[in-house]
């Protein structure tokens, strides 16, 4: 910690949550700041693993449209944090939701259109391109968190976000490396990388915008009217786009698989990603989220027998030290 700090340097180092707890107390801060930031990163990095499910849920999920997936994939989350709600016996603030309701809005409108482009991609190319596309949002965070809220970032975000970012890029050409050697011949289409980067700019969108309105409110009880409004939005979208009702699933194994969804990548990762919002920057929870190519590709070996090339190791080496950087640009 710096050893002079002044009363506005102070309220610029820490949360106003932590100097008001603190009365600002500088070590006892900073102590908290340490600790908290720890647990947010910890929050960041099990989001992008779990993220990583999400393509493979929505590759099975072939007989459902895009709406549908990401209506139902919403209304499940909803559920999940409500009956965390009732467990925890926690107290749910509608006055402070009518208050912050223009905001709910506008993030829900972000999260809606991202998982609407990012389903789509998943099902118009690979599952690699899709996520490793999806995972350029942490460049359009940093770009945007610094044109709106002049955020800089140190010298080794910097760093970390480059390093990831071209860790990405080489996932890409060994995925692409591999389409090109597989028997069918299958190359990815244009379409589903250009909804995949549209869902990135979405998602940087939706952390930058977010992450103001994060700190001091607690996390069940805002992002359960957030799956809640953006499910009615993806709904109402759903409706105008394809003139007919969502779909409903069909089979238990469709039952299954959006309740998979709906659990692991959405309410409970989408969630973690947007908690660790109160101690990270939105583009340090964005390269959080670059887990996620690597947990999707894993599971693409299991479940697809889809074998990247050597290469990947080199990509993959490149995001885990991306990773890091960014971890200790700001601690």
């Amino acid at each position: 910690m710096p050893d002079l700090l002044s009363a506005l340097d102070c309220a610029d180092y820490f949360s106003l949550l932590e100097l008001k707890m603190y009365k600002c107390d500088l070590r006892k801060a900073y102590i908290m700041h340490v600790k908290t930031r720890k647990l947010a990163l910890i929050e960041g990095i099990t989001a992008g693993i779990l993220f990583g499910t999400s393509a493979i849920f929505i590759r099975y999920l072939q007989n459902l449209d895009a709406f549908s997936i990401a209506f139902w994939r919403l209304i499940i989350a909803c559920v999940v944090l409500a009956v965390l709600l009732f467990g925890l016996r926690k107290v749910f603030s509608f006055s402070l939701v009518r208050k912050n309701l223009g905001n709910l809005l506008v993030l829900s409108l972000f999260l809606g259109l991202h998982f609407i482009f990012f389903i789509s991609a998943v099902k118009d190319t690979t599952i690699l391109n899709a996520t490793v596309l999806v995972n350029t949002a942490p460049i359009f965070s940093l770009v945007f968190s610094f044109f709106l809220y002049k955020g800089k970032p140190s010298s080794f975000a910097v760093l970390g976000i480059t390093l990831a970012f071209i860790g990405v890029c080489i996932i890409a050409y060994a995925e692409s490396q591999t389409a090109r050697a597989s028997l069918n011949g299958f190359s990815p289409r244009l379409k589903g990388d250009l909804e995949a980067t549209l869902a990135a700019v979405l998602e940087a969108s939706f952390l930058t915008y977010g992450r103001k309105i994060r700190v001091g409110m607690d996390i069940i009880s805002i992002m359960l009217p957030i799956y809640f409004l953006t499910a009615i939005i993806v709904g109402i979208l759903g409706l105008a786009a394809t003139n007919r009702i969502l779909e409903l699933p069909t089979t238990m194994e469709s039952l299954l698989l959006l309740i998979g969804l709906g659990v692991l990548p959405t309410a409970v990762a989408r969630t973690l990603a947007f908690s660790s919002l109160s101690h990270l920057k939105s583009f340090e929870t964005a390269t959080m989220a670059l887990m996620e190519p690597l947990g999707a590709t894993a599971l693409g070996i299991v479940l697809f027998c889809e074998w990247p090339i050597p290469i990947f190791a080199a990509g993959t080496a490149l995001i885990l030290a991306g990773i890091v950087f960014v971890s200790r640009g700001e601690s």
